[in-house]
């Protein structure tokens, strides 16, 4: 991973973003990462065909490439035009994992086609020693970049940099 010298809140963003996702490691559109297949464990499924979606509830693991998303429940939202998942909603105890980072929220809202994610309802965003805080955190998977908001009433973004993990030693 390729990490900028800018030590400025906004460069641990990019930090805690990680990586280039594996659509720009192996030339993928967001298209086709979002089109691979979602592996999904839970308590229990219920599905609407009706409404095109899917219920799991009761720790669900669902797993597509190298993103990992747990919830206490999480339902699926599959486009027909697309034919694929189009939108994941998971609520409670919410963690994402990719690459060597996690983030936690009490909701998420999984873009599969954009490859986006947004946590709300509290958002911690972690790589290694340093970790940024808001109230919500969108991660564009495919762009390599985040975004942290502090949330309406004037709450505030916070970020704990370990300047070790920021530091880029140059090759000799």
């Amino acid at each position: 991973m390729r990490i900028s010298r800018i030590f400025a809140a906004l460069s641990l963003v990019a930090v805690l973003a990680g990586g280039a996702g594996a659509q720009e490691r192996g030339g993928d559109s967001a298209r086709e990462v979002g089109s691979r297949p979602i592996d999904v464990t839970a308590d229990r499924v219920s599905a609407d065909s009706a409404r095109n979606t899917v219920t799991f509830e009761g720790n669900v693991v669902a797993r597509q490439a190298d993103v990992t998303l747990h919830a206490d429940l999480i339902q699926a939202d599959y486009s027909r035009e697309a034919g694929a998942i189009d939108r994941i909603e998971a609520e409670g105890n919410v963690r994402f994992v990719q690459e060597g980072r996690e983030a936690r929220s009490a909701r998420a809202t999984f873009h599969n086609l954009e490859q986006r994610i947004v946590l709300s309802g509290g958002a911690t965003l972690r790589q290694g020693q340093n970790t940024v805080q808001g109230e919500t955190v969108t991660i564009f998977l495919r762009e390599n970049r985040s975004v942290v908001t502090g949330g309406k009433d004037g709450g505030r973004v916070r970020a704990v940099i370990n300047p070790k993990g920021i530091l880029e030693t140059s090759p000799k």
